[in-house]
């Protein structure tokens, strides 16, 4: 008897149902996939027990066949592709045609089909067809899977907690929303529904449903292009960040997709602007030419080989660069310490109407006020907030502290009731109606009913130089940290420590991508020992230790020496700065000359900024204000820290309860 024998076609698709069908989550991701390359606007997924008793995706895609639908069934069949060039040139999501048979395999499956006509239904109970039959069904198609892995009880045991397998449902929906903003989804568990999207194709708008509207206005469109990519999407603003990875999404030709370079790119794209172990929320769009990528290396397509990715990362790390410094980055200081209450992720999205950015956070419609400024022009001034949409679809002008000038009405005693202006003041707010709830009419009928925040697009505003940041006028300073300044706008609070990081940084950046013969020779030579590990690897960077000014000589088996340093070294860490330079290229054998010349100006400028509790001449004080003004990026030291922080007029006002809702007028005083 031969020892070498065929597989039976059952044990097989179980076999592949091990790489494709790993957890509950990847049932659904196949379902959801297919039907996406039928064409579906609307897809309906319901899951039970966190997908293991019961998995129900219904579409209304183009369907199948009655004739085609056993073979649905049988592994390798596809309609996505016919030969071995469509290979090279797939554009769905799918194309090996292992899913359903995978899936059939170990669960009990039940496929609703029709393309129009008459429908089909095929009960499938682990790999084996038991049922063919027609059926009412519209056109479209619906998968129900039960009783998930029932026939393969040995890989119960290594999935996670309900929990932790339905926010891996969760995640792969959501992922494949921002994929495809044209197409509704729905994700029901247990009859709660946790996503919801429109389908209008709108991305920021699946943003805010899955992030909160909350994190979608403080994220920015961003667009780029070279001869093979295009790049768009919605990148958040330095202030916005996660502690992990996890709220990137890469998008390529419409899959989502790891890829760690491409993710090391747009962080690298934020240079110094994000704090050290923070990441930021984002969405990219990658377009290419289906000939330049190959999808075909992972079992669930979800790792890919990209030609060209150099200029990919290239373009994606320019492009977010750009973007971020058009934009104002001083934190505003109310949103930093006031206490925040729990965002509310609203899956109801058919009211929202978001732009791009939110006018708080875009330059362009940013505005400083004069100081000469009449409260008289102050009110002819365009709002900075969009008019909010009414419970009549009707915009109702909307007007924040920031664009009304305050003019406070002072009462003394009861004879300044018959003033002029307190006259006016109580007028006005007698013939006022009840505030009704943001986003809806003022109503009677509509006080009890709850709001829907939104905001309407924002015509931008021509932004001018001056706009990204203030004049700043230096007051004083606080427990020799932090230096206070004014600008026409407001207060601001200056952290010295970093404002110096960022002024040093910049030197040195500069200093140090010019290397020249300016080097101070040592009167006594700096030995350094290293065992031979080390040093069979630092001959192989000797070039890149001295782009930055930095020659090691052999000096021994295991030594180097050093005979001269770059100018710009610190006195008396000479040593130590030599060996944390070279520990870098240890630590990281791939370090480019461009990455070791940040690292080296990142280093060297901390080093040498004045501390905490350094107390300033007022002489020394203005002179840092004005060299971080002209700081190609003042708004965050070189570890991402913010260096200064705004108070507007209206926080101070806030503050000193200048600006509060009047209680009742006058005429409710009693006499003395």
């Amino acid at each position: 008897m031969p020892k070498i024998h065929e597989l039976a076609s059952v044990l097989a698709d179980q076999i592949a149902a091990g790489e494709v069908v790993e957890r509950p989550a990847s049932v659904v991701k196949e379902l959801v996939e297919n039907a996406i390359d039928a064409h579906s606007t609307q897809i309906d997924i319901t899951v039970e027990e966190a997908g293991l008793q019961r998995i129900v995706v219904v579409d209304d895609g183009d369907g199948i066949a009655d004739e085609d639908s056993e073979m649905a069934f049988k592994r390798h069949a596809t309609s996505k592709i016919t030969d071995r060039r469509d290979l090279f040139r797939i554009k769905s999501l799918g194309f090996r045609g292992e899913a359903l048979p995978s899936i059939a395999s170990v669960a009990d499956v039940t496929l609703i089909t029709s393309t129009g006509s008459v429908g089909t239904e095929i009960h499938n109970v682990g790999g084996i067809i038991q049922e063919h039959k027609a059926a009412e069904a519209r056109k479209g198609t619906t998968v129900i899977v039960k009783e998930l892995f029932g026939n393969v009880l040995a890989r119960l045991k290594y999935l996670k907690s309900p929990a932790t397998e339905l926010a891996r449902i969760t995640d792969i929906v959501n992922r494949l929303a921002l994929s495809y903003p044209t197409v509704a989804f729905s994700l029901v568990h247990n009859g709660r529904e946790l996503t919801r999207t429109t389908g209008r194709g709108d991305l920021q708008q699946v943003i805010a449903g899955i992030y909160g509207v909350q994190s979608a206005r403080k994220m920015v469109a961003i667009s780029g292009q070279n001869p093979d990519f295009r790049v768009t999407g919605y990148v958040s603003l330095p202030e916005l960040t996660r502690a992990s990875r996890q709220y990137i999404s890469l998008l390529l030709n419409g899959r989502y997709i790891h890829n760690f370079q491409l993710s090391k790119a747009l962080i690298a794209g934020y240079g110094s602007k994000l704090m050290v172990g923070r990441y930021p929320l984002a969405v990219l769009d990658i377009q290419m030419d289906p000939l330049l990528v190959d999808v075909n290396v992972h079992p669930t397509k979800q790792e890919v080989r990209i030609s060209q990715e150099a200029e990919l990362t290239q373009l994606i790390q320019e492009t977010v660069f750009k973007r971020l410094s058009q934009e104002n980055l001083i934190p505003d200081v109310f949103d930093e310490v006031q206490t925040k209450q729990p965002e509310t992720k609203t899956t109801d999205q058919l009211t929202m109407a978001l732009n791009d950015v939110s006018a708080k956070y875009d330059m362009s419609n940013r505005q400083v006020r004069g100081a000469q400024q009449m409260p008289s022009e102050s009110a002819a001034q365009p709002s900075d907030t969009a008019p909010v949409a009414t419970s009549a679809g009707q915009p109702a002008p909307l007007q924040t502290p920031e664009e009304v000038p305050v003019e406070p009405v002072v009462v003394h005693d009861k004879r300044d009731f018959a003033t002029p202006a307190v006259q006016q003041f109580d007028a006005k707010y007698r013939q006022e109606q009840v505030a009704a709830p943001l986003g809806q009419s003022a109503a009677p009928d509509a006080v009890d009913q709850p709001a829907v925040e939104s905001i309407a697009p924002i015509e931008p505003v021509q932004a001018t130089p001056a706009q990204r940041f203030p004049t700043l006028r230096y007051l004083g300073q606080v427990h020799g940290t932090y230096l206070l300044a004014e600008a026409d706008d407001g207060l601001y609070l200056v952290d010295q420590h970093a404002a110096q990081e960022r002024v040093n940084y910049e030197f040195y950046r500069q200093a140090i991508g010019e290397v020249s013969d300016d080097e101070q020779k040592l009167l006594v030579p700096i030995v350094l020992d290293y065992p031979t590990t080390d040093v069979l690897e630092l001959t192989n960077h000797l070039e890149t230790l001295e782009s930055v000014g930095i020659h090691l000589d052999s000096f021994g088996p295991n030594s180097f020496i050093v005979h001269e340093h770059p100018t710009w070294f610190k006195a008396g860490q000479e040593t130590a700065t030599i060996q944390e330079m070279i520990d870098w290229v240890l630590k990281d054998g791939k370090i480019s000359v461009a990455a070791f010349r940040e690292k080296t100006a990142i280093m060297m400028s901390c080093k040498r900024a004045i501390k905490a509790n350094h107390h300033l001449d007022d002489q020394q004080a203005r002179a840092l204000l004005q060299k971080l003004a002209t700081a190609e990026n003042p708004f965050n030291c070189p570890h991402g820290r913010p260096v200064l922080v705004h108070f507007t007029d209206q926080d101070l006002e806030k503050l000193f309860k200048r600006i509060q809702d009047p209680h009742h007028s006058g005429d409710d005083w009693e006499e003395a």
